[in-house]
C-alpha cells in the first residue's frame, strides 16, 4: 500500500474526525426527535395548532358528521354503562349494560324498542318473563324511563355530554388509537379530561377519558352508513303497563 503524503494524511484524519462528530450529533438529534422525523408530515395539520383550536376543529368535525360508533364506559349520576352503540341523527341501535342487566336499545325516529333476555324482565319483577323474552318492547313515550334510554340512543345529546374538557386546554402527546394517530389535548393537564383527535382525514374524536375517571369512550367508524328499521310485527310485543328502572 502507498503510504500517503503527510498533508494527505492530515486532510484524511481530519475528514474522518468531522465524519465521525456529524454522526454522534445525528445520532443526538435522532434521540431527541424521534428519528429526526416531522411528527405532522402527511398528517391533516391538526397538530401543528395551539390546544384551542383543534378543540374547536374536532368539535366542527362532530358538529357536521352523520353517524357514529361509541363505545365504553361511562359513570353518570352513580350509575356505570357499559355502551355499544351506533347512533345517527335519525336514531341509534346497540347495547347497554348496568351493574344489574344488559339490553338492547333501537329507536327509530322517535320510537324506542328495547330488547332483554328473561332473566332481566325476571329482575325486573315481570310475570310475563316468557313472552317478553328477546323480543323487542315498545317503550311508550309517557313512560318514566323513555327519556333515560332514548339519551342513550341521542347521537347529539351523548356527544354535546361526553366530550366535554374541564380547566385549561393544553397540547398532549402524540398517539394512537385504533391504527389511527392522534394528537391529545388535555383539559387541566389531564384532570379534566383526555381528547384524542385524528391526524388523520378530517380531525374527528377517537377517544376521550372523561373528567374523574368518569369512563373512558372510544369513537369509530364515523360517516359510516348504517340500517334503521323498526322491527316486524313478530319481533315485538307490548308490556303492558310501566316498566322497570334501569340500574
Amino acid at each position: 500500500m502507498t503510504a500517503l503524503p503527510p498533508a494527505a494524511a492530515a486532510r484524511a484524519r481530519r475528514t474522518a474526525l468531522s465524519a465521525a462528530l456529524c454522526a454522534g450529533i445525528t445520532a443526538a438529534l435522532t434521540a431527541v426527535t424521534g428519528c429526526g422525523e416531522d411528527p405532522d408530515a402527511g398528517t391533516n395539520g391538526v397538530g401543528k395548532l395551539d390546544a384551542p383550536a383543534i378543540e374547536e376543529r374536532a368539535k366542527a368535525a362532530v358538529d357536521g358528521a352523520q353517524s357514529v360508533r361509541l363505545t365504553g364506559t361511562l359513570v353518570s349520576k352513580g350509575g356505570t354503562y357499559k355502551l355499544n352503540m351506533r347512533l345517527k341523527k335519525a336514531g341509534g341501535s346497540g347495547s347497554v349494560t348496568t351493574k344489574n342487566s344488559t339490553f338492547a336499545l333501537l329507536r327509530v325516529g322517535d320510537e324506542l324498542y328495547l330488547k332483554a333476555d328473561r332473566d332481566f324482565w325476571k329482575q325486573a319483577g315481570g310475570t310475563s318473563a316468557e313472552k317478553l323474552d328477546d323480543k323487542y318492547v315498545r317503550v311508550p313515550e309517557d313512560d318514566p324511563t323513555y327519556k333515560q334510554l332514548r339519551g342513550f340512543t341521542e347521537m347529539a345529546t351523548l356527544l354535546d355530554g361526553v366530550l366535554d374538557l374541564h380547566g385549561p386546554l393544553s397540547k398532549g402527546a402524540y398517539d394512537t388509537v385504533g391504527g389511527s394517530r392522534t394528537i391529545k389535548v388535555l383539559g387541566g393537564e389531564g384532570s379534566g379530561g383526555t381528547l384524542d383527535v385524528s391526524l388523520k382525514g378530517s380531525p374527528y374524536p377517537l377517544r376521550f377519558a372523561r373528567a374523574g375517571g368518569a369512563g373512558v369512550l372510544t369513537l369509530a367508524d364515523w360517516n359510516e352508513a348504517f340500517e334503521l328499521t323498526a322491527p316486524e310485527k313478530g319481533e315485538s310485543v307490548d308490556y303492558g303497563r310501566e316498566l322497570p328502572r334501569t340500574k
